[in-house]
């Protein structure tokens, strides 16, 4: 396979992820009527316009695009982790409590007693890395 067609799968699987992660995302809050928290709004604020860049990135097949993309999924990611700590690790919460609204370690799904909204967006972000890792040309 050559080297270009092998950078644009890769954008492009990290394109499909994105999408998915966005789609869930909207389907919890808009069709199951899951209200986002805090943390849950700022994993969202790091995904959504990764949609659109890896979009432009496939398309385009610039994997220059990566100064962009890696900072944000990284970041988004990280949020991620602390909102799956925030869940599952008791006392974790009092950093930095929530505010207003819905609180942060409220779990709306526990799939196999560890898959929540966190752990689906931290497994996105960090799909999302790696496939714009590897679709770095080497040239």
């Amino acid at each position: 396979m050559k080297e270009a067609n092998r950078s644009q799968y890769f954008l492009y699987g990290a394109w499909v992820v994105s999408i998915i992660a966005t789609l869930g995302s909207l389907y919890f809050s808009e069709i199951r009527g899951f209200i986002p928290c805090e943390l849950c709004w700022f994993q969202r604020i790091f995904m959504y316009p990764l949609t659109l860049i890896l979009g432009v990135a496939t398309f385009q097949n610039d994997s220059g695009l990566r100064k962009i993309i890696l900072p944000m999924s990284i970041v988004g990611g990280t949020i991620s982790i602390l909102h799956y700590l925030e869940q599952k690790v008791e006392g974790f919460g009092g950093i930095k409590p929530c505010a207003s609204g819905v609180p942060c370690n409220a779990e709306y799904i526990n799939w196999l007693g560890f898959i929540t909204i966190p752990f689906l967006a931290l497994t996105a972000f960090v799909f999302i890395t790696i496939f714009t890792l590897l679709s770095a040309n080497k040239r």
